[in-house]
């Protein structure tokens, strides 16, 4: 139901790096389908007679291209409607057509940007035809052709490491060598494909940073007492803007031209550098239309006459000016089109916690240092708790003792997802933890399906095995396999437990010796090694063995907090696998069940809420919200991140005419539809649709009765 769009970037290949895509023909249709063996995602060529693709040079691409294969073809069909950014044998850019479009070219050698869940190129000597419609695009030629494709995963690691002591002034050392990762200074590193991954940092008796690693040099300094809490909340605007980060009096921005910008305001230094981060980061979002992708965006379109800046101008200006002349406009002028940020991060102030920088510098958070220590109980916990508890005596508790922990309430902000950094368990935010993130760096590719492993140890919970076997692999285009389990013994899921997986929903009963089995309890501490990325403990209590499951190797789960009565969990197990199945991170799918359950608040997510299991379209994941209006409809749009979308990206909702780009956001758009047109909207694909607050999903719905 909506496009994206990314800049070019990643890394070329090279032969002593695992196989980052593959190529294969499809089984059932003429065609190829590309896959990223990192992020398990999937997109489909369709040609008008079978292929056989064979090698090829990545080099022969202009841009990088983690490896490539040639195809012969007359026709090529896209699944869905992607950008797609047509360049002529120099480079030129002729063309980026979209839904409804029509592009002819003459003889001549093209190369053709897919802007979809993988980075794909088409390199191609004849005449080219694009025309799309509102569900698919073709690409057509005079004759059958010889096609290079090219593909590039989303995937980008760390390139070193660097070491520091627990100095506040070696910290800065350290976190002054993050923008080494980006690919350019120019306005374009506002695509998340051009930023990269920050080094990593470890602690260690002495500053250590690698050779290989360059930052650039942008005459732009962050001055910044030398603590925990200044370093921390400064570092991802330190990242973005290429900053050195050195000690100093009072917070501010320096370039080497005399500009200074105080961060010590009245509004606290902490909010003052979300300012700064977050309109840098928008106005370079508007000046990049000047650039190597000149395309309609509405937020400059919404702030152009109300701002006294030339983009044109300051495309071509050094950073050091793009700043003076971006933070010279009031941030009232821009605050209303900014969009919804994805990720605050609440990092405690400890020097361990270092460590964790760089994976909070990749997502570009916002950072806050809290300085609350972790309570041994939580009001809220308790009281969600007990109002389910009065009238339901099923739950999914192997005992009455809950287990003993302690818990931190972050403070709520703006932004679309919340994560603790910390010791405690946080109420309204996921718990983000060093081993998940390392754990993610070491996923290896991987061919094949992709393997769901379902348990059911408790025979009364077979209703929620039943409906998520049927959910999972409901999408015929995702190759999901699934294997169901019931009634394990200790022996028996420790295996399961340990087999390579992307997903584990267990369905049963938890408590704080173990994982419930037909011959006792099985607790997952004792595991040394955890097969599954990703994982759904559905069950009462949960968070310990969720947290023992990151420590012995898996990447993001969802657990409970509390006791969950059974239909509810039925209820938020349901959704839940759908929302994955729909490419839902697992942060985003959580929020959006949370929304749905009023035991939503007993779920959390542990480890790195950026995973998601697959992605087989070119647009987000999505969620509408229907409200009736005089004259029709009102329809709300709320995209969600995914693999490769997230701040920075270009979206398009696929609605009516609309013909502008938006930045990616959590923010919801809003568009007029007769009841026609938000019938053939909601048709196009399987999205969850609230009307009158209760969700649904769009193809259950009953257009007859709204």
């Amino acid at each position: 139901m909506s496009r994206s769009g990314q800049a070019r970037g990643g890394r070329a290949d090279t032969t002593d790096e695992p196989l980052e895509v593959s190529f294969s023909s499809l089984d059932d249709e003429s065609g190829l389908v590309v896959t990223d063996l990192i992020e398990r995602d999937q997109f489909r060529l369709y040609t008008d007679t079978p292929v056989s693709p064979s090698p090829a040079d990545p080099s022969a691409h202009r841009f990088p291209v983690d490896a490539a294969v040639t195809i012969g073809a007359a026709e090529i069909e896209l699944p869905t409607v992607v950008s797609v950014c047509v360049r002529d044998d120099a480079g030129e850019m002729l063309a980026e057509t979209e839904h409804f479009a029509y592009e002819e070219f003459p003889a001549g050698t093209y190369s053709l940007e897919l802007c979809g869940p993988i980075k794909i190129y088409l390199r191609v000597d004849a005449p080219v035809t694009v025309a799309s419609d509102v569900n698919r695009t073709r690409i057509e030629f005079d004759d059958h052709r010889q096609v290079h494709v090219g593909a590039r995963s989303h995937h980008e690691g760390p390139a070193a490491t660097i070491t520091t002591t627990d100095d506040p002034t070696d910290v800065m050392a350290a976190v002054s060598e993050f923008s080494s990762a980006l690919k350019t200074t120019s306005p374009e590193r506002s695509y998340p494909t051009l930023r990269g991954h920050p080094p990593l940092v470890e602690l260690g008796d002495a500053v250590d940073v690698p050779d290989a690693l360059s930052s650039p040099e942008t005459g732009v300094r962050l001055e910044l007492p030398p603590d925990y809490e200044s370093i921390y909340v400064a570092a991802p605007l330190a990242y973005y803007v290429a900053a050195d980060v050195v000690p100093g009096g009072a917070p501010r921005l320096v370039t080497d031209d005399g500009f200074e910008h105080d961060l010590d305001t009245v509004r606290g230094f902490e909010t003052e550098v979300e300012r700064v981060l977050k309109q840098t980061f928008f106005l370079d979002c508007v000046t990049r239309t000047e650039g190597y992708y000149n395309v309609d965006l509405h937020e400059r379109a919404a702030v152009e006459t109300d701002l006294d800046l030339d983009f044109e101008w300051l495309y071509e200006q050094s950073l050091s000016t793009q700043l003076e002349e971006y933070l010279s406009v009031p941030f009232g002028a821009v605050e209303d089109e900014l969009p919804e940020w994805r990720l605050t991060s609440h990092v405690a102030p400890t020097p361990e916690n270092v460590e964790l920088l760089p994976f909070v510098t990749n997502d570009l958070a916002v950072v806050r240092t809290p300085q609350d220590q972790p309570e041994p109980s939580s009001a809220v916990q308790t009281t969600a708790a007990n109002e389910f508890f009065r009238d339901e005596a099923f739950t999914r508790s192997a005992a009455a003792d809950e287990a003993s922990r302690s818990y931190v309430q972050p403070e709520t902000t703006d932004s679309l997802e919340q994560s603790w950094v910390g010791e405690g368990a946080p109420i309204g935010a996921s718990k983000a933890t060093t081993a998940a993130f390392y754990n993610r760096l070491d996923r290896t590719p991987t061919d094949g399906d992709i393997g769901i492993t379902v348990v059911c140890n408790d025979p009364r919970m077979a209703d929620e095995r039943d409906v998520v076997d049927a959910v999972y692999g409901s999408r015929e285009e995702l190759p999901f396999d699934v294997q169901v389990h019931h009634d394990l013994t200790q022996r028996e899921l420790r295996r399961v437990l340990s087999a390579e997986a992307d997903l584990l929903h267990y369905i049963g009963h938890i408590d704080a010796e173990g994982f419930e089995c037909a011959d006792g309890k099985l607790d997952a501490t004792t595991l040394t090694d955890a097969g599954a990325d990703a994982f759904l403990l559905n069950a009462c209590q949960s968070y310990e063995q969720g947290s023992a499951l990151i420590e012995a190797g898996a990447i993001a789960g969802i657990v409970t907090l509390s006791d969950v009565i059974n239909s509810g969990a039925v209820r938020i197990g349901r959704m839940l696998a759908r929302l994955l199945n729909r490419g839902f991170t697992i942060g985003s799918a959580l929020e959006v069940a949370r929304d749905d359950s009023v035991i939503g608040d007993q779920y959390t997510v542990i480890g790195d809420s950026s995973l998601s299991l697959a992605r087989t379209d070119g647009g987000p994941p999505n969620v509408c919200v229907v409200n009736r209006t005089a004259d029709g409809y009102e329809l709300g749009w709320k995209p969600y991140p995914a693999t490769g979308i997230g701040m920075g990206s270009l979206v398009m909702p696929w609605i009516n005419d609309e013909d502008q780009y938006y930045l990616w956001s959590g923010d919801s758009r809003s568009f007029d539809m007769t009841a026609d047109e938000l019938q053939q909207f909601l048709s196009l694909e399987t999205v969850p649709v609230k009307i009158d607050g209760s969700l649904v999903w769009s193809d259950e719905l009953d257009f007859s009765t709204l």
